[in-house]
């Protein structure tokens, strides 16, 4: 007879009945909470059936009293969720298979207050014992109360999980109109909720990271139309504001070899709060999902590392992690501001040809990428040898996202097979900042970890995990002096129910030292994108007021005035258009745009050499910007000088082939100029013909174009009936004068007679 069956029997015999298991699920063993952190839900499965009760015991190493408590048991319930956040792509928390089982038990604040008196020097014991006259089940878990504060509140993100199609390439995984219900809060973990300092806000807001002494917060800031390359730094205080000349923009900075930035990813400010780190000139491999569990993948697969200076506006790369064989990505700085921690792989395209995209996180059609922490001084700037850290590298897994600790002896690092952070098999590793061996943690949970964030006394790190719910959410674990760590504890009521909560990151802040944040620069965005629309449109009245609107707000921004004096050129007000286009050339002088537009408007005053000046410095600016061309080939032609506007024209096609105003003004002046030498009714036909094509054969200028070229190449029968449709779509747009010009070309054409056009551009044709 087995031991087990003997011991059974033997319990019979003697009139015992030995207690069935309870298996306690919250917390784990050797859980350690904070000194101060609320009650927890303790959580249970009882394997015994038709229990009345729960009695729970709690006994302490250190000798002082036992507890006794009695509990029913309760079900464990899913919280409460946001309505605004339902949809179609999502779906309502639930509970599992294995939750729908348990029982759980709160202590109240007096017995959770003994409990953890009691648990500072040795363990307490938790006995839970199921009753149904008598101990019918029984399980015990050992925890244990840190002397260690967390003393600092943590900084997070909280967004609804409603994923949509998107750009590819672009890190953004919710639609523009679920972005004002991100919301950004701050938690104290002594207490049972958080407080919201910002929401609804037009844009996104991402990545933020904070300087050492909490004084400084650096955030990356979406910008009008989307724009990914603004990042914002601001001083901190209880009311915290973010204006449009504590936004920067990362293209504004150019590096002569590689030229604008573009954006900033992953940026991390210093500990000083002097510097920004970042990685510039970066591709990205972005997958969007509509599967709301894991509904993004992105990271980079090229890129180096740059820095910006806030005191003197400089922004260079970094030497030693600027090779372009690499990627560099994910830098942070060491607490002393010496040294940083990066990542490093191979560089490679985001999207090799003929590669499937990924259907889900860890698709095999992932563009795989495994990454290696290095590590680099900084040296004010000029930077040195990157050096691998042992332990953090070269063990067929990709390692990113490295934190280094406040005391700078560790760091933890995400580990998963691919890419990086948010993955669904990431696991959180520490290892000697020096390198050594990396050990795996203890707090990780069975689903995704990442996110990291160290407290500033570093005993304690907060982290994300999915482990419970699909609607990511944040757990506390304590560290030793030797790096040792505990079980995770889930810090509760950070949201929603289906909402989630990634970024989470301690700050340095005492008690009421950031209560609100205000983003007077995203008002701005949207009354600019609100702005920008109604000029799309044409709406040119309504477009001047809300620019004026929005300029009200940021007088100093440089696209701004642009498009107003584009919209004021529109409305024939060249003079007030020169005034804008002016400013916003003394904000930003090297903005190709605003140099083409304030030629056409010195064009409108006849200040010819003048115009031509400012086109020219926009091709200077930006080579292949066909717009400037264009505008080039258009004075010359008025000016008599046909062979140097088609060669401006036809360098503008090489660039941008699909441009219809282009294609059909080069087709135009090819079909009627009065030059015999200019003129081919073959490539002006090829020409008009691929406008067509593009336009879907509904614009009327284009077939007018179409049709002269038709007819300088003898080919008038199609010439008649390619004007004819062309007249019918001018009367129903409402083209008086393109309709009288039509009527006179069909004449010539039922003549057998091309049209020859006065020297005038077929941009004046209405």
């Amino acid at each position: 007879m087995g031991l087990s069956r003997w011991l059974g029997a033997a319990a019979i015999s003697l009139g015992l009945v030995l207690a069935a298991p309870i298996e306690i699920d919250y917390p784990a063993p050797g859980s350690v909470f904070p000194p101060d952190f609320p009650a927890p839900l303790f959580v249970w499965r009882d394997s015994t059936s038709s229990v009345a009760e729960w009695r729970i015991e709690v006994t302490f190493a250190g000798g002082a009293p036992a507890l006794q408590v009695r509990s029913r048991g309760e079900r464990v319930a899913v919280g409460e969720s946001d309505p605004r956040a339902v949809a179609e792509t999502n779906r309502p928390p639930e509970l599992s298979a294995r939750e729908k089982a348990a029982r759980s038990w709160r202590p109240d604040a007096g017995t959770w207050a003994a409990i953890q008196r009691g648990s500072v020097e040795q363990p307490a014991m938790i006995r839970i014992t199921g009753w149904r006259n008598g101990a019918v089940s029984e399980g015990r878990v050992a925890i244990r109360t840190s002397r260690d504060p967390v003393g600092a509140p943590i900084f997070y993100r909280d967004v609804p999980l409603m994923p949509s199609e998107l750009e590819r390439g672009v890190i953004k995984p919710l639609a523009q109109s679920t972005l004002p219900l991100i919301a950004w809060r701050l938690r104290n973990v002594s207490e049972t909720g958080s407080q919201v300092l910002l929401e609804d806000m037009h844009t996104c807001a991402n990545c933020h990271s904070f300087s050492r002494d909490g004084k400084t917060l650096a955030m990356d800031l979406d910008g009008p139309q989307n724009d990914k390359g603004l990042y914002a730094i601001a001083p901190i205080a209880p009311r915290t504001t973010i204006r449009n000349q504590d936004v920067i923009e990362w293209k504004a900075f150019r590096d002569q070899a590689r030229g604008p930035a573009r954006v900033g990813f992953m940026s991390q400010v210093s500990p000083d709060g002097q510097y920004i780190a970042t990685t510039v000139n970066a591709d990205y491999y972005v997958a969007n999902f509509k599967d709301y569990r894991f509904l993004q993948v992105f990271y980079p697969t090229r890129g180096t590392l740059a820095w910006y200076h806030r005191v003197s506006g400089k922004m260079q790369t970094l030497p030693g992690a600027d090779d372009p064989r690499f990627v560099h990505t994910s830098a942070v700085w060491s607490p002393d501001g010496k040294y940083l921690v990066f990542a490093r792989a191979a560089a490679r395209d985001a999207y090799p040809a003929g590669r499937k995209m990924a259907e889900s996180a860890n698709d095999a059609n992932e563009t795989p990428i495994q990454y290696d922490l290095y590590r680099i001084p900084f040296n004010q700037g000029r930077g040195g040898r990157a050096e691998p850290i042992a332990g953090a590298g070269a063990n067929g897994m990709s390692n990113s996202f490295p934190k280094v600790s406040p005391d700078g002896r560790w760091i933890v690092f995400v580990q998963a097979r691919n890419g990086q952070l948010m993955r669904p098999d990431s696991q959180l590793y520490i290892v000697p900042a020096a390198g050594g061996t990396a050990r795996k943690m203890l707090c990780n949970t069975p689903l995704m970890n990442s996110w990291h964030s160290f407290s500033p006394n570093g005993r304690w790190m907060v982290f994300s995990s999915k482990s419970r719910t699909p609607y990511t959410q944040m757990f506390l674990t304590h560290l030793d002096e030797d790096g040792g760590d505990s079980p995770a504890i889930l810090i509760e009521n950070a949201t929603a129910a289906n909402r989630a909560v990634n970024i989470p990151e301690f700050v340095n802040l005492p008690p009421g030292g950031l209560a609100k944040i205000d983003v007077p620069a995203a008002e701005f965005y949207r009354l600019y994108d609100h702005a920008l629309a109604l000029t799309e449109k044409g709406q040119d009245k309504a477009a001047i007021a809300a620019w004026d609107k929005a300029l009200s707000l940021a007088p100093g921004d440089s696209k701004a005035h642009n498009h107003l004096g584009l919209v004021l050129l529109r409305q024939g007000h060249p003079d007030q258009a020169i005034v804008h286009l002016e400013r916003s050339l003394a904000l930003n002088p090297d903005d190709a745009n605003a140099h083409n537009n304030l030629g056409l408007a010195l064009l409108r005053k006849d200040r010819f050499d003048e115009a031509v000046t400012h086109w020219n410095k926009a091709l200077e600016i930006d080579s292949e910007f066909p717009q400037a061309r264009f505008n080039l080939g258009k004075l010359a032609y008025l000016r008599g000088h046909s062979q140097e506007a088609l060669a401006h024209w036809r360098a503008a096609l090489r660039q941008d082939p699909d441009w219809l105003p282009l294609l059909e003004q080069t087709a135009w002046v090819l079909a009627t100029c009065p030059e015999v030498s200019v003129r081919n009714g073959t490539q002006a036909a090829g020409l008009a013909e691929r406008a067509a094509r593009l336009s879907g054969g509904r614009d009327p200028a284009i077939l007018d174009a179409l049709a002269a070229a038709y007819a300088e190449a003898g080919r008038f029968p199609e010439a008649m009936q390619t004007a004819r449709r062309a007249l019918d779509l001018a009367v129903q747009q409402g083209r008086p004068t393109l309709e009288q010009g039509l009527i006179i070309r069909l004449a010539l054409y039922g003549a057998n007679a091309p049209y020859r056009e006065t020297r005038q551009p077929s941009s004046s044709r209405p």
